[in-house]
């Protein structure tokens, strides 16, 4: 008996302690909750290498593309520029000066062929009809050059076909001098831009190793070096 009621006083002190306790709820630390440093995110990127050579090359080029020298004297007008554009357009003149002769000797031979050959066609038409002009056949009116009595047709036909030829070679000429003017334009651009600090040129002795396919200097079979100049070239 005396142990039931031991027990049960302890259960009550027991009890009592466990109400005294102090149960508010603990407050959090708002300074101890920091929020965490948002780390900066830098550009890594380079900036792009714009290279102005490039454009200014690509710009004359269509300029002298539409116009011809145009790109040569935009990228700055000096006397060299001024005698290359000046050699465009000369060189231009004399290819058309070259193409009109060419075209009216090519049409000159082409008309006499033509007009012996109608004449030819004429005259073999009336032998063929007993030397009387067949009904509806009318008689050329062209008449030969006399300048060229003495030539033969095959020499004509020759000489026409230089001519036409020589056409040909002109107008691919006229091509060819637009693509010059267009590529000089876009180097010229180019070289505009070109640092030419960068570049060094070195010239030193230097002793070059002899072989027989340069000629014979041998002493008892054995090739000897040569002096010589060596030339480096930098950029």
């Amino acid at each position: 008996m005396s142990k039931a009621f031991l027990l049960s006083g302890c259960l009550f002190f027991a009890a009592i302690g466990v109400k005294a306790q102090d149960v508010t709820p603990l407050k959090k630390d708002s300074t101890a909750a920091v929020a965490a440093p948002v780390k900066s995110k830098t550009d890594t990127l380079k900036p792009k290498y714009i290279n102005p050579g490039k454009i200014a090359g690509r710009q004359a080029m269509l300029r002298s593309a539409m116009l011809p020298g145009l790109g040569q004297i935009r990228s700055g007008f000096n006397l060299y520029r001024g005698l290359k554009v000046a050699g465009i357009y000369t060189g231009a003149t004399l290819l058309t000066l070259s193409y009109i002769d060419n075209n009216n000797s090519y049409h000159i031979f082409l008309t006499e062929l033509q007009t012996r050959a109608k004449i030819t066609a004429y005259n073999q038409a009336v032998a063929a009809n007993g030397g009387t002009p067949p009904p509806g056949l009318v008689e050329p009116l062209e008449k030969p050059d006399q300048n060229y009595a003495a030539v033969s047709d095959a020499n004509l036909v020759t000489a026409k076909d230089t001519y036409r030829r020589n056409k040909d070679v002109i107008l691919f000429s006229f091509v060819g001098l637009y693509l010059l003017n267009i590529v000089d334009a876009y180097v010229d651009a180019r070289l505009k831009y070109f640092d030419v600090g960068d570049v060094s040129v070195k010239l030193a002795p230097t002793m070059m190793n002899n072989s027989t396919m340069y000629g014979s200097n041998s002493i008892n079979g054995l090739n000897l070096p040569v002096p010589g100049i060596k030339l480096a070239v930098r950029f």
